[in-house]
């Protein structure tokens, strides 16, 4: 499974947030930090604030802060969450398929069930993780802005 850049970016929000707790950042600070467009970061902060990750705040004082702590947001949340899909194989979401589009091998192909046992896998170790835990402050150092500190 390759994650997309809208959950990568996500993540990279999250983790930048996570960093600065004492103050809301803004949508182009975390853009240049990670050099990223900020109308695409704009979108992905949206999604963050609908699912509850970050919320938001307008004006001159405003900006940009997570809505929980670093330590109550697993990573396997955030992925499921901004992903668009989370299955290995298209056998997996047969039932949304037109059954012209259904797979000639089902149901007798035992594919399905490793895939959905990978799947599983990947989203329990996901799962095991906060964003507390994938902080590394030395890394955290180099984004942030001259003046700001971990």
């Amino acid at each position: 499974m390759r994650l997309t850049l809208h959950t990568d970016y996500a993540l990279r929000t999250l983790i930048y947030l996570a960093s600065v707790p004492d103050r809301f950042a803004s949508a182009r600070e975390i853009a240049r930090a990670h050099g990223i467009s900020e109308n695409h970061l704009v979108k992905i902060v949206h999604k963050l604030g609908q699912c509850g990750f970050v919320e938001t705040t307008r004006g001159r004082n405003g900006g940009i802060r997570l809505a929980r702590s670093p330590a109550e947001i697993r990573i396997g949340e955030v992925v499921r969450q901004t992903e668009p899909t989370t299955v290995l194989g298209p056998c997996q979401a047969e039932e949304a398929k037109p059954p012209a589009q259904a797979c000639c091998l089902l149901p007798d192909c035992g594919l399905r069930g490793v895939f959905t046992e990978a799947n599983d896998a990947f989203f329990g170790v996901l799962d095991r993780y906060t964003l507390a835990d994938v902080m590394k402050k030395s890394i955290m150092r180099t984004l942030l802005p001259p003046g700001v500190t971990v």
